[in-house]
């Protein structure tokens, strides 16, 4: 992966420009493909570098959680708005990131996600009594005929259309090349307020014709 072909959602990331955190600048650069010029072995030291400051930063989190004082943790959680997105990006691939790792790990990443949420709780609560349910299911969506999603929603069946077909057909939208979530935003909001007006419509309609069958 070369400079230029960082994926947008990698841009703020990969930022060559940005201080060290787990990962050094040296260590972006070798993963996104901006520095080529290792030998076998000297790429073989770089990756076992770069495993063992993430085997240590997960050790880190421990120390984090437990002595990290509460305003600090509030600062790191509270970017700036310009970099909001991309802040909330990352949390969402630690996430992606810990999920992939720990399949086939001795303790499943539901139950470690259950402890780990159940402490934060407590921390919240100031007690060790404070108990929680944390449910965490996986259920992948299955194949869906995308004709025949197509010819419900021209056909106005949107009643006709299961949470499985909606949930991977906006999936399967949003990734195409074609599809803008900005104009799709613009348009929705139009259709939102012709839908307003259609209803408020629909309601004097009702209350008219309420009033033409008691007279």
């Amino acid at each position: 992966m070369s400079q230029n072909d960082v994926p947008e959602s990698l841009e703020a990331a990969a930022e060559s420009d940005r201080p060290r955190g787990i990962l050094t600048p040296s260590d972006r650069d070798f993963l996104l493909g901006r520095k080529t010029d290792y030998t076998d072995h000297s790429r073989k030291q770089k990756r076992n570098r770069i495993r063992r400051r993430v085997r240590n930063a997960v050790l880190d989190f421990s120390i984090l959680f437990e002595c990290l004082e509460e305003r600090d943790r509030e600062t790191v959680f509270d970017p700036d708005d310009e970099d909001r997105e991309a802040y909330t990006q990352g949390i969402t691939d630690i996430l992606a990131f810990l999920h992939l790792g720990t399949m086939g790990y001795h303790t499943p990443f539901k139950d470690m996600l259950s402890e780990g949420v159940g402490k934060a709780e407590q921390r919240l609560a100031g007690s060790n009594y404070r108990m929680v349910n944390v449910e965490f299911n996986v259920d992948p969506v299955g194949q869906i005929d995308v004709d025949e999603v197509v010819a419900k929603l021209e056909d106005d069946e949107f009643a006709e259309l299961t949470d499985e077909e909606l949930r991977a057909f906006v999936r399967l939208l949003t990734m195409s090349d074609s599809f803008s979530p900005e104009a799709a935003g613009e348009e929705i909001k139009d259709r939102v307020d012709e839908f307003a007006e259609e209803l408020t419509e629909s309601a004097a309609s009702h209350e008219r014709t309420l009033e033409e069958l008691t007279n």
